[in-house]
């Protein structure tokens, strides 16, 4: 046994190691979403009831070429503005939002949040069929 030669301990290498840190590390970077992400409560009237009443509301109109309140165009910030100062004497005014045909989601969206940033409790959406 003096001959024989000194055995070698295998030596561990670290590059497999660091490979699946940087693979789980990537996993969970693309796999979370950073975003803020928020709900606007659009309350559905049942369809037993009544037609609810639309006198009084505020009328705001997304449409391709711009948004409308009360028939005249304004700007996102003059929206929110306007409206703002609409519901100072009266809160609970209705803010009915209708959107124009061709329009996309995310403005709609867009129009929602800053009326509702704006103090909009009682929004609802409008329909070729009126309220929903």
């Amino acid at each position: 046994m003096a001959n024989s030669p000194a055995r070698r301990r295998p030596l561990v290498g670290l590059t497999p190691l660091i490979d699946v840190v940087f693979i789980l590390l990537l996993f969970f970077m693309l796999a979370s979403s950073f975003l803020d992400l928020h709900s606007i409560a659009l309350d559905a009237p049942s369809r037993g009831g009544g037609q609810p009443t639309i006198e009084g509301a505020l009328l705001v109109e997304v449409r391709r070429d711009g948004i409308r309140l009360g028939g005249q165009y304004v700007t996102p910030q003059g929206l929110a503005r306007r409206v703002a100062a609409r519901l100072e004497d009266n809160p609970d005014r209705r803010v009915l939002v209708r959107p124009a045909e061709g329009v996309s989601l995310q403005d709609t969206v867009s129009v929602l949040d800053r009326l509702t940033a704006s103090g909009a409790r009682n929004l609802s959406m409008l329909g070729d069929d009126g309220p929903r």
